[in-house]
């Protein structure tokens, strides 16, 4: 094969002209390993051409032949853009040459390619990969190096073939190269009798990709693998909602929707894998519930290690009330009867709960308990969820408050799963630990969290047991409090310059199911009535804008949106892509990231959708200087992007407390825009001033539970735009979704 001049051709493919370029790779200029986006300089003939995409396995000096379209990038001028390419064997003795000489076969230097091209000519690649020992021939060339020449080039060959193979299979070049350096040569025999081993051994596959590639190999419906993959994949997802088990009907219901197949196919795997220990069975009260053995596990142990620390001190009343009262003649606070009940029993127990809604006075329990420890001269850690709920609990306390995850100092894990440093070998060293908070507070969470406490440390779990459970799996406050094994105290009494606020006043009419005044008299509690998506949309827009960050004394930026659904004409994806032109429009100084149906730009507002506890972040001093560095973004961090650069394909978002988190394009996956999100997502958070759009929506989810959630996130002012109807209708429906849990039960049988 002769090296030609650009052949040129004309396609009608999305009105671009198409053309075909054939030549060697001279340089690479840049390339990403993680999802093979490449730069670099082909030459053809004479000519040079700048050409970008993604390649898999790609050398310098390798012959190409490529399909694209010629594009002028702003900064860099005219490049090729590649669609498809192939890579094709050199064949004249120039392009064979300059390949063996291009470092891409190692130990093969440019003197050394010229020496071996003279002696074999044409015949160089064949007396490669079928005679090397003919190698020996060459100067320079032992034994021993004559066979590292020829593996590499069969290893070059065979990843080559394996990518032709499973690109033919739907399997995009970076799945194909992920999964071909996972099994080798035996991604052939894997792929033709279990394809369903892809979503147990391979991160990003799931078990409905590995589903379609089964479907393309010709797999049976009802194989006894594809059977088994998707039991354990109804589970996964089941998770995803919330559930840490599910009863066995349920299981096999939603099984058989998935897969297709009769029931009874389904239910014979359960036995085997059960022995095989990835599914555990529990019956309790005439109910077979399926978990998931990592859930089963954690709850067993989550409920022996609460049960570990649920110790009782001797201490008499008396010496406790004559501190409480030095507390409160020091701070010019009287406590009441409950708040002075909570105090003494974090005192006699090991293990406390406290619970109760907005304005019933947990800041000044929490903060008489602290004062109350310290004046015994004991250590205390302090800690949230999340990292808007730990700063919220420094300000109000005045002491050090941090997240969960960076008391217990996580350090990363292995793919993508959490690993802490602080666990039973490398135990927390305090006297006490409040956790605020703690309907956030997951099954995987608590079991972390416990595991680094010691029996002996008091520990004391806050929160509002009525707002939404957490988004991750498990119901752990209220398992915890519904078991009736722990001193549990409930704050009731709203305080005075509680009850001045209607937030309030009016989430605790919301709790208890009664209507809500909506005359608009209040001073922090407004409802606007439109009755049309778009009218809703515009005033949401203007209260933004205009009217509330003067009211609230904030930025645009910090009053945000809640919405009941991701779907629909108020769902958070169309309010999101309608708000980012309004509150962050197009600007020729901004960079801009299309991803998915939308884009990313400088200054949006995002929010992180799910853990990573391998992202790295750093808080920089004014100089640009780091001056803290540590591991872990979650789901639910909020942050604004403040740097994308489309050559390093990277994007910088900030964090709240300044964590700086530089993400690759491939990872924009883990975010999205966040000026509006969902009242789920909100948990947690508080902000000065929160915008309710309602309209209509799915009993199940327009529920008390909901609404109560979304009002008890506002500081200052909550303003709801919809139907009022819908409204009350919410306050009315105290249904909820069922969360399958067994925390409870263990609690219970422990």
């Amino acid at each position: 094969m002769t090296i030609g001049l650009p052949v040129r051709r004309s396609m009608d493919m999305e009105n671009m002209e198409m053309e075909t370029l054939t030549g060697f790779v001279e340089h690479i200029i840049y390339r990403n390993e993680d999802n093979g986006y490449t730069v670099l300089n082909l030459v053809c003939q004479e000519e040079e051409v700048t050409c970008v995409g993604v390649f898999h396995v790609i050398s310098e000096g390798e012959t190409l032949e490529m399909t694209g379209s010629y594009q002028s990038h702003p900064s860099y001028g005219q490049q090729f853009k590649m669609e498809s390419f192939k890579v094709k064997a050199p064949e004249d003795i120039m392009s064979i040459e300059r390949y063996l000489g291009s470092g891409a076969i190692k130990g093969i230097g440019v003197a050394l390619a010229s020496r071996i091209v003279r002696r074999f000519k044409q015949d160089t690649f064949r007396v490669i990969e079928e005679e090397p020992e003919r190698l020996v021939e060459i100067k320079g060339i032992s034994q021993r190096k004559a066979m590292e020449i020829a593996e590499q080039v069969e290893e070059k060959r065979e990843l080559r073939e394996a990518m032709i193979f499973l690109q033919q299979y739907g399997i995009s070049l970076t799945l194909a190269v992920k999964i071909y350096q996972t099994y080798g040569q035996e991604v052939y025999r894997i792929l033709k009798e279990n394809p369903y081993r892809l979503a147990d051994d391979i991160q990003g596959v799931g078990f409905k990709i590995a589903d379609e590639i089964a479907g393309r190999v010709g797999i049976r419906t009802d194989s006894d693998f594809r059977i088994r993959s998707g039991i354990l994949y109804v589970l996964l997802q089941a998770a995803a909602d919330g559930h840490t088990c599910l009863p066995k009907e349920e299981l096999t219901r939603r099984a058989v929707e998935l897969l297709g197949v009769d029931g009874a196919y389904i239910e014979k795997h359960y036995m085997d894998l059960t022995m095989e220990k990835k599914l555990m069975m529990k019956e309790t009260e005439g109910q077979i519930y399926i978990y998931s053995a990592v859930y089963y596990y954690m709850e067993v142990n989550t409920a022996a290690m609460l049960k570990s620390l649920d110790v009782s001190y001797d201490v008499p009343d008396i010496e406790i009330e004559q501190r409480i009262r030095q507390i409160e003649k020091s701070t010019g606070v009287e406590l009441d009867a409950l708040q002075a009940e909570a105090v003494k029993e974090a005192v006699k127990n090991g293990l406390l709960v406290i619970t109760g809604g907005p304005g019933t006075g947990k800041t000044t329990t929490i903060n008489t308990i602290i004062k109350y420890f310290e004046l015994e001269g004991m250590d205390m850690f302090l800690a949230a969820p999340t990292g808007r709920a730990a700063k919220r609990m420094s300000e109000t306390t005045g002491y050090e408050a941090r997240t969960i995850h960076r008391m217990l100092e996580v350090n990363g894990g292995v793919e993508g799963n959490a690993g802490f440093d602080r666990n039973e070998q490398n135990p927390l060293e305090t006297d006490l630990i409040i956790i605020d908070e703690m309907s956030m507070v997951d099954i995987s969470l608590m079991c972390a969290l416990l595991k680094a406490v010691v029996a002996g440390t008091r520990l004391i779990l806050v929160g509002d047991v009525n707002q939404l459970p957490s988004v991750g799996p498990g119901s752990v406050l209220k398992d915890i409090i519904d078991s009736q094994v722990f001193h549990v105290v409930r704050l009731t009494k709203i305080f005075r310059q509680a009850s001045q606020s209607d937030i309030v006043v009016n989430a605790h009419k919301i709790n208890r199911g009664e209507p809500v005044v909506l005359d608009n008299k209040s001073r922090d509690f407004f409802f606007l009535k439109r009755y049309e998506a778009d009218v809703i949309i515009s005033v949401v827009i203007q209260l933004i804008r205009q009217k509330l960050p003067k009211y609230v004394d904030a930025q645009p930026y910090d009053i945000q949106v809640l919405t009941p659904m991701r779907k629909g004409l108020l769902g958070v994806e169309r309010l999101n892509t309608i708000l980012q032109q309004y509150l962050n429009p197009p600007d020729r100084n901004k960079a801009e990231k299309e991803y998915g149906q939308g884009l990313f730009r400088e200054g949006d507002k995002v929010m992180q959708i799910r853990n990573n506890y391998q992202l790295e972040w750093e808080v920089r001093s004014k100089y640009g200087i780091p001056v803290d560095r540590g591991m872990g973004v979650f789901n639910g961090d909020m942050g604004v992007i403040r740097c994308i650069e489309t050559f390093s394909e990277t994007m910088t978002v900030e964090f709240d407390e300044g964590r700086m988190v530089e993400y690759s394009f491939k990872q924009l996956e883990e975010l999205e825009l966040a000026y509006a999100i969902t009242i789920h997502k909100s948990q947690g958070s508080e902000y000065p001033a929160v915008v309710i759009p309602l309209l209509s929506g799915p009993r199940l989810l327009m529920n008390r539970n909901l609404l109560y959630t979304a009002v008890t996130r506002a500081r200052k002012c909550v303003t709801v735009v919809g139907n009022e109807g819908t409204f009350q209708e919410m306050i009315r429906n105290e249904n909820q979704q069922r969360r399958y849990s067994g925390l409870k039960r263990q609690l219970t049988e422990v």
